[in-house]
């Protein structure tokens, strides 16, 4: 039973050397000379005159989570609609029923001005 899951547990091993052997690699081959400039914070070219931690508007937050909502609302779709057939019209009602909340919600966050920039 153990001997099926040998090729997953192979596949993590690779996947994990990959993302962690170049970064060994760079550490221990690459040169290193730090100095102030390159220890600097970086903005575009000129020196920073804000503090990295200024508050965002509430509304991007609200965008991005609007964001998120709508791509899962999308990879729910596509799997429904590849069984259409087989669920027939109780599949069809709840993903109606789905897309309704959705689009109430989304209403809600128009109707508060929450997707308009000043």
């Amino acid at each position: 039973m153990l001997a099926n899951y040998l090729p997953v547990l192979l596949f993590i091993l690779v996947g994990i050397a990959f993302g962690f052997l170049p970064i060994l690699m760079g550490r221990m081959l690459g040169p290193h000379r730090p100095n102030p400039e390159k220890l600097s914070a970086y903005e575009c070219g000129f020196a920073p005159f804000e503090d990295a931690r200024m508050k965002f508007d509430v509304r991007y937050y609200l965008v991005a989570i609007l964001f998120i909502l709508f791509d899962l609302e999308i990879a729910f779709l596509f799997p429904w609609a590849i069984v259409l057939k087989e669920i027939g019209m109780f599949g069809f009602v709840a993903m109606m029923i789905f897309l309704g909340i959705l689009v109430i919600g989304f209403a809600y966050e128009w109707k508060k001005g929450a997707l308009e920039w000043d």
